[in-house]
């Protein structure tokens, strides 16, 4: 295992000597407007910034530019003298050309493509090079141990150095018409999402976990998963070097594992449909075994969460905050074709100029009663990293934090009739904003794709699981010129051909007119926090509650 420790600051001097000029700060106006959230997008999403991947010198320039205009735009930083909360990470690149991955079955061996059909990595940098070998496989269903829902994937089954492969989402999620009590029905609940699946895995002591990828469950195609994980991944800096985490992490392409199971007699049909009824048990993939030899090569450095603030007047200690991630998967030259840049442009190239609209906003208004910061996160496509380390080390008392409006890939779109928020039903926040709404005739419509899981992809998540009310407030689908129609098929088209992908890119003609409307909504009610006295909760049935209260009391 190569390790290198790099200075964040020889990268950026050493990046300025040689790169080309940065975007210029766009001259904006007070108002919001969609002229600014289109000059704001094209600037940071711009080649120059190569896809603002964390740790990078182009990406920690990214964020050094949306620190300059934050001072540009009259905003106090929000740390001392500084716009930035150091995030220490480790950037863990596998090289593929020198690690293995077969699979042992009755068979012969099985040896699936790298990036094609199936993507590993380690998220452990103690070196010298992670392996496993001869790793027994136990197909363990979803993985879950549940005990409120009375369900146990690891139950009576010894996984210790084996490999577990396991099914994306959680039980009962692809039944439209399942029992809303039974793990929420087909709403996604944490136990679904894939970090989950690993954090189980390594309490149970395997040594490897490979995550069968199909589209619909997972809400996303194999691309997705290919770009997301072929390249280098980021992870905070531990103490223990992540020994405490899975070894060897993975998913497979849904022919690999069809192919994988047949070779050992089972039928990847049915030991699905077993998996999804209570009393599941493990099964032994008797005769197959996992041989991995990661060879990577381990990069520590700093990246940068940004935030900036506006001291409140009256009641300086309690914060609102406005939020979006800054970061992107960079430049990947290993991508298929010419363009290697993952420019991020709706991803979230608006989250960040809606943020900084707001930010404009309030800095030309009267000082709020209470304090407003405007944070910008790290390593949200690493696992929510940047805003999982603020909610760890919050500059501000998390009791004092009274709600966060976390704002991720609105893309352009034409008026919408109403606004979604992955996983309504959750906060009193959800109240403020149906208020803020109805001044523009507009409503909060429940999440129309609770089986995703976007909740738990947001960076709002992390300052949930704090117990601080937060909320990701994003577009809508019921078109003013369409309906619903084609609000589903102008995302859909976005889904399929530019999410995570090189083609997520600024174009002049877009439609921006429902991200500005989302933009002032959010500043409406944001704003009526801001100048009043409320805290919002959680509602008493959600998960979040008791840590909430236990803050506040």
């Amino acid at each position: 295992m190569k390790v290198t420790i790099l200075s964040l600051t020889a990268l950026l001097l050493a990046g300025a000597a040689q790169s080309a000029p940065y975007p210029a700060h766009p001259q904006t106006s007070p108002e919001i407007s969609a002229a600014d959230i289109s000059a704001r997008v094209r600037a940071i999403s711009d080649d120059a910034f190569e896809g603002r991947g964390p740790g990078t010198v182009k990406g920690e320039a990214a964020a050094a530019w949306i620190a300059d205009e934050l001072k540009r735009l009259g905003i106090q930083p929000a740390s001392k003298d500084s716009y930035f909360q150091t995030v220490p990470a480790v950037s863990i690149a596998v090289e593929s050309g020198k690690s293995q991955f077969a699979f042992s079955t009755p068979k012969g061996k099985l040896t699936p493509k790298f990036a094609d059909d199936v993507v590993y990595w380690t998220p452990q940098f103690s070196g010298p090079d992670v392996a496993v070998k001869n790793s027994d496989l136990v197909f363990v269903g979803y993985g879950v141990v549940a005990p409120e829902y009375k369900w146990n994937d690891y139950a009576g089954v010894d996984v210790k150095g084996k490999t577990v492969v396991i099914l994306i989402n959680d039980p009962g999620n692809e039944d439209a018409k399942s029992d809303p009590k039974f793990f929420k029905g087909s709403a996604m609940t944490y136990y679904g999402r894939w970090t989950y699946k690993y954090e189980e895995a390594a309490r149970q002591g395997a040594a490897a976990a490979i995550i069968v990828h199909e589209t619909k469950p997972a809400a996303y195609g194999w691309q997705v998963v290919r770009s997301s994980n072929s390249g280098a991944k980021l992870w905070l800096d531990a103490a223990d070097k992540n020994k405490s985490m899975v070894p060897i992490q993975g998913w497979m392409t849904l022919d690999t594992a069809k192919n994988l199971f047949s070779r050992s007699g089972l039928d990847y049909a049915a030991l699905k449909a077993a998996a999804n009824k209570p009393g599941f048990k493990a099964v032994a993939m008797k005769g197959e075994s996992l041989d991995v030899s990661a060879h990577s090569t381990v990069t520590g450095l700093k990246t940068r969460n940004v935030v900036g603030m506006i001291r409140g007047a009256q009641n300086p200690d309690d914060v609102v905050i406005f939020s979006g991630h800054w970061d992107h998967l960079g430049r990947n030259d290993a991508a298929s074709g010419p363009d290697k840049i993952f420019n991020g442009a709706v991803d979230n190239g608006t989250g960040v100029a809606q943020t900084l609209e707001l930010a404009e906003k309030f800095a030309h208004d009267k000082q709020p009663q209470r304090s407003i910061a405007f944070a910008f996160w790290t390593l949200e496509e690493q696992g929510l990293l940047g805003s999982e380390y603020f909610a760890e080390h919050p500059l501000w008392p998390k009791s004092h934090i009274v709600g966060v409006f976390n704002i991720d890939a609105d893309g352009p779109s034409p008026l919408a009739r109403d606004m979604e928020a992955p996983g309504t039903g959750q906060s009193e926040l959800e109240d403020v904003l149906k208020k803020a709404l109805a001044t523009q005739h507009r409503v909060l419509s429940p999440d129309r794709e609770p089986e995703k899981g976007h909740f738990f992809r947001s960076d709002h998540f992390s300052l949930a699981k704090q117990g601080i009310p937060a909320i990701s407030p994003n577009g809508g689908h019921d078109l003013v010129k369409g309906g619903t129609v084609a609000g589903l098929k102008l995302a859909d088209d976005y889904d399929a051909h530019r999410y995570h992908q090189v083609s997520d890119e600024w174009r002049a003609d877009w439609d921006l007119t429902n991200p500005t409307e989302d933009t002032k909504a959010v500043y409406i009610a944001g704003a009526a926090l801001a100048n009043s006295t409320q805290w919002p909760n959680w509602y008493p049935d959600s998960e979040f509650r008791a840590a909430r209260d236990k803050q506040r009391h």
